[in-house]
């Protein structure tokens, strides 16, 4: 498909707009300023652990939650899905999520879903002019959202915030390029070019973002968050005795989706190498892990079955455990119970689950990329792995699960590092910062893209003594 990738949505090829009608209701308090994020394909109301629902689901819902107890007014934008799901989620009086129809209700593999972005584009303005709202400031998520965020930037007069989530540039050095490629690479530059602000989630995207995309444009770093009142320390002993797991168990934690790209093969080849040196007295304590749901019939149920039979092949199947889709009440216990997480990523822009680990006091031995360089600190508050690295991972889970003393350093220093740095309450408060700076500097007419060098916000950030 042939498209300009920048222009109003009339100029471009798209799929015949369904009519929509939408149950709205006015806004009672015109006093609060209203916004608008945007998350094409990761729905901020949806059941984290199905397909395409994950860190970046997350992510959207609980700034926007956290945004609307600062004083905004919050609508969240996705593309709707299922056809008996809701068009209109109230998640709070002043945050909800949008489900618009764009294409097909029912599942769109993100490769497949471009096409679909002008008619996401024309629902968005309908339902808007139908609310009658106006979001003098709108933030992106994820690179289709960021080419919506540029259509509605040429008709109207906002300020673009954009988050990426996660980098063609970066995916395509390890996997085949797909059809979409080449216009997801454009269309990642041309956002960093000409949004108002980029938010990267680590000093670590920011320098790919400059290394591999584009010198231009005005970057600030501001990290993802977690919810420090779910996920926080509770007795290891009550979490195993809810979840049926032994008190001598030695426990191993993965949670994420079924993808290659998360290095699940990784983690499993790892802890059957641990597993073949443990003596054989204790081959019965280690327990694997495995927390994340799949679709019947999609990528993520073939990549399920592949690592079990991988699983079944190394002879570890009576010490793996597939827990599937974890509700986020329930996911903690996870984490409490566990000895470690461990996340053996490709690539992660910033490592959602490494937070929410460590704010439970769980250690982590992640791969060394991307944010989890950000998000782990290597001896205090667990380890970093070459990606890849079976014979690595496995050294490192030995000496997180045979060094007890150390252990529990970690797990208090992992829980005060999440409880300063990475609450959604400071996340949001950061970007509720940014947005009326922003806002401000656009009635000034001063543009920000004037400064020589680009602002980075934060600097890194260092584990207080």
């Amino acid at each position: 498909m042939q498209t300009t990738l920048i222009g109003h949505s009339s100029r471009l090829e798209s799929p015949k707009s369904k009519s929509s009608s939408f149950a709205v209701s006015r806004r009672s308090i015109p006093s609060r300023q209203s916004i608008a994020l945007i998350s094409e394909h990761g729905d901020p109301a949806a059941d984290i652990g199905r397909e395409e629902a994950g860190g970046q689901n997350v992510y959207v819902r609980k700034v926007g939650e956290a945004l609307a107890r600062l004083g905004w007014q919050v609508d969240m934008f996705t593309r709707k899905t299922r056809l008996d799901d809701a068009v209109i989620v109230q998640h709070s009086p002043h945050c909800r999520t949008i489900r618009l129809s764009a294409g097909p209700e029912h599942f769109v593999p993100r490769d497949e879903l471009f096409q679909y972005m002008p008619e996401f584009v024309e629902s968005l303005l309908k339902f808007q002019a139908k609310d009658g709202g106006n979001y003098p400031l709108v933030h992106t998520n994820y690179w289709m959202s960021g080419w919506v965020g540029l259509q509605l930037k040429q008709v109207s007069n906002i300020q673009l915030v954009h988050t990426y989530h996660s980098l063609g540039a970066i995916k395509y050095q390890t996997l085949a390029r797909p059809p979409i490629a080449h216009t997801r690479l454009a269309a990642e530059q041309q956002i960093l070019e000409q949004a108002t602000c980029v938010v990267a989630t680590s000093p670590q995207e920011q320098e790919h973002l400059r290394s591999l995309v584009s010198k231009g444009g005005y970057v600030e770093v501001i990290p993802c968050g977690t919810d420090v009142d779910t996920f926080r320390l509770l007795p290891q002993s009550d979490a195993r005795s809810a979840l049926g797991f032994g008190s001598d168990e030695k426990v191993v934690v993965y949670v994420g989706r079924f993808d290659p790209r998360k290095g699940i093969e990784t983690l499993v080849r790892a802890f059957a190498e641990l597993y073949n040196r443990t003596e054989d007295a204790l081959k019965a304590t280690l327990r694997l892990v495995i927390v994340g749901g799949c679709q019947p019939g999609q990528a993520d149920a073939d990549e399920r079955s592949r690592i079990e039979a991988l699983v079944a092949e190394l002879g570890i199947a009576d010490n793996t455990t597939f827990a599937g889709q974890v509700g986020h009440d329930r996911l903690p216990l996870y984490y409490t119970a566990a000895d470690v997480c461990v996340i053996p990523s490709h690539y992660e822009p910033f490592g959602l689950v490494a937070i929410e680990a460590m704010a439970c006091g769980t250690p982590v031995i992640a791969s060394n990329v991307g944010g989890l360089k950000f998000t782990v600190v290597p001896e205090e508050t667990g380890l970093l792995v070459a990606p890849q690295d079976v014979q690595g991972f496995a050294a490192a889970m030995e000496q997180v699960l045979t060094q007890s003393h150390w252990s529990a350093q970690v797990r208090t220093q992992a829980t005060t590092w999440v409880q300063e740095n990475f609450s959604w309450t400071g996340v949001a408060a950061q970007l509720s910062d940014l947005y009326r700076r922003l806002l401000v500097e656009s009635l000034m007419e001063q543009p920000i893209h004037v400064l020589a060098e680009p602002r980075t916000g934060r600097s890194p950030l260092r584990l207080s003594a």
